[in-house]
């Protein structure tokens, strides 16, 4: 049709050119002709030049009967339907009049051939890619009998033998521990002291290499997470995030996700629904939305348009506090645990120490084992009633089910790992409690500081609890 109009424009033109063309000549030919009939001017070339404008005026006809002619047959001239092709699901291509046919030469697809057509059909490449090759992801023997305390040892020597990496080995326990307790860890600190480089090396130590996400400061949703769907090239963009979710489901291994800088942009925010997600007490339940519609050659583990999140998958965040990041909010403090690397360890001589493949449910009944042979004891647990009691009636904040069932599941796994109930008891306390005492008003927390200061040496003793009482103190100063 539009082939058509762009004819016919033509058309006209030519046709108006040719008329203003012909009104010319005929005026010219006026001039060499006076009022009896006869030329104006003698002369051979006045002649001559009569003979060519009036052998013009004759082939102006012809000209328009040939454009008319075109136009003619251009208007008669259909457009052909264009041939829907549809293929089955064994591969063969259905024609427009019913049949079928093979799509590739014997009845095989060679790889370009087949690349082309994904290239069609497919929205997801990578995760599909992931799917073709989901047998080869894991390992097909993991560490069995070890116990958590061995675990730290090897672990706290593999970085320092290996990777020249060097960490307390309280450090070692609190992020083991705190890995048992949330699938969010945030490691903060000053620069410098190895956030990123622990998270870095746990993945190496058990075989299977974490990955490193940097937080833009631009990021406000899930999708700066998990990618988008472009309309324009009707693809989606898959992030390296969403990759490695997927490819986790397939496998058994222990996945370790860096969000490298992680405050440069609101963790509450991109990371929200991440959170809530967590929260749910079912992994099976914990899916997250990728696309809101659905294909049939989406990738095999989507379902309605959602990926599972993967439950052998750990986030690792790392947070500097400076001019140029973000608070972290009391949200994602609460559903985190928190390792402070605030100073570097001295070099030691580590021996050698192989990696250590750990499967990821391997993991989970040494966290449930421990559970069961280091519940808090009954003192510690009479101290904690205590301690919140008075934190209630002095300044009106508690502990709360979700942080007591951090606390019940933190202590037992770092007693397991080789480490102390009350130092334990001391970290958890100062991270999750103590630290509400920011929200309080200045002037009546530096007047009531030195009251929960001795209450604490009287519940505990005058030399324990030094993370907290340090927290308390710092406090005072600032208020």
């Amino acid at each position: 049709m539009k082939r058509l109009k762009k004819t016919q424009k033509k058309w006209l033109i030519l046709l108006i050119a040719t008329l203003i063309m012909g009104a010319v000549l005929i005026a010219s030919i006026a001039v060499y002709f006076n009022r009896e009939g006869q030329l104006a001017f003698d002369g051979k070339l006045r002649a001559e030049m009569f003979y060519f404008i009036l052998t013009f005026l004759l082939f102006i006809p012809l000209i328009l009967v040939a454009l008319l002619v075109l136009t003619l047959t251009t208007k008669k001239k259909k457009k052909q339907p264009a041939q829907v092709i549809q293929m089955t699901d064994n591969g063969a291509i259905v024609l427009p009049d019913g049949s079928t046919q093979s799509a590739f030469v014997g009845g095989q697809s060679s790889a370009g051939e087949r690349e082309s057509a994904e290239e069609i059909t497919e929205r997801f490449c990578m995760l599909c890619e992931i799917d073709r090759k989901s047998a080869s992801y894991g390992h097909t023997v993991y560490e069995k009998g070890v116990t958590l305390e061995d675990f730290c040892n090897d672990f706290r020597n593999y970085a320092a033998g290996k990777l020249r990496l060097y960490y307390d080995i309280d450090d070692i326990r609190r992020f083991v521990a705190g890995m048992a307790v949330s699938k969010l860890v945030i490691l903060q600190g000053m620069s410098g002291t190895g956030k990123t480089s622990l998270a870095h090396a746990f993945g190496s130590y058990v075989d299977n290499p974490s990955t490193v996400i940097p937080v833009q400061p631009m990021w406000k949703e899930r999708t700066d997470l998990v990618g988008y769907y472009n309309e324009f090239t009707k693809r989606f963009n898959e992030t390296l995030l969403l990759e490695k979710m997927y490819e986790a489901n397939y496998s058994k291994d222990v996945y370790v996700t860096v969000l490298d800088e992680m405050n440069i942009a609101r963790v509450e925010y991109y990371f929200a629904e991440f959170l809530s997600l967590l929260e749910l007490p079912d992994p099976n339940e914990r899916y997250i939305d990728v696309v809101s519609d659905r294909w049939e050659t989406d990738p095999k583990q989507f379902k309605d348009g959602r990926i599972k999140l993967p439950e052998n998958m750990w986030f690792v965040g790392t947070a500097n506090n400076d001019d140029s990041t973000f608070a972290i909010s009391d949200k994602v403090y609460d559903r985190a645990m928190i390792l402070n690397l605030d100073t570097k360890c001295e070099r030691f001589a580590a021996p050698s120490v192989s990696k250590r493949p750990l499967a990821a449910r391997e993991f989970t009944l040494l966290v449930e084992k421990a559970i069961k042979e280091y519940s808090v004891s009954r003192r510690n647990a009479k101290r904690l009633e205590e301690l919140d009691k008075y934190l209630i009636d002095h300044f009106h904040i508690t502990f709360g089910n979700r942080i007591m069932k951090q606390i019940n599941t933190y202590i037992p796994v770092f007693v397991a790992c080789g480490g102390d109930e009350l130092v334990a008891l001391d970290d958890i306390l100062s991270k999750k409690v103590i630290r509400k005492l920011e929200t309080q008003n200045p002037i009546y927390l530096r007047n009531s500081a030195e009251g929960l200061l001795s209450f604490i040496d009287e519940l505990f003793g005058a030399d324990k609890m030094p993370i907290c009482k340090e927290h308390i103190h710092r406090l005072q100063r600032n208020a």
